[in-house]
């Protein structure tokens, strides 16, 4: 099974009520994935995405908090927060360093993550970031994460 760590864009387009016809696709792909796809992967989230589905002005706070039940917590060590930085500083992710993107891909890279599944196709599942990702991560001696869009991200059952 593979390590994924569900980053918060995940979750809020599952329970998003937007209408428009992107976001219409883009829910009904992540419930599917999450139907079908998510018992052949190991899942994961961090304190980060707890927060920012936790927070008084997030829409469908309830039913996105549902969902984060039975999942494992990474830990923001030393090693996660200093990755962040670094992150920040070689402009990979946007600052700030103590919340948000770079604290997401730190914590996945660090805990050793096979794939991000986001919707964050600015800051994340972007073909231009994978790239610097990836060098910057091959210079520190760690192994990057795929950043993938939960249509990206299929096992099948062996029939």
């Amino acid at each position: 099974m593979a390590r994924v760590y569900l980053e918060t864009s995940y979750f809020s387009m599952c329970v998003t009520s937007r209408t428009d016809d992107l976001d219409v696709g883009r829910r009904a792909s992540s419930k599917l994935w999450w139907q079908t796809q998510a018992k052949h992967h190991d899942l994961f989230i961090s304190p980060e995405v707890v927060r920012e589905l936790s927070a008084p002005a997030f829409p469908s706070r309830d039913l996105a908090l549902v969902m984060l039940r039975g999942l494992t917590v990474l830990e923001f060590t030393t090693e996660v927060v200093e990755l962040a930085e670094v992150l920040v500083r070689e402009r990979a992710m946007p600052a700030p360093a103590v919340e948000g993107d770079a604290l997401h891909l730190a914590v996945a890279i660090i805990h050793q993550m096979e794939y991000i599944l986001t919707w964050n196709v600015k800051h994340l599942a972007n073909p231009n970031k994978r790239t610097h990702l990836a060098v910057l991560c091959m210079r520190l001696g760690l192994a990057p994460p795929q950043l993938v869009t939960p249509d990206l991200l299929q096992e099948f059952d062996d029939d």
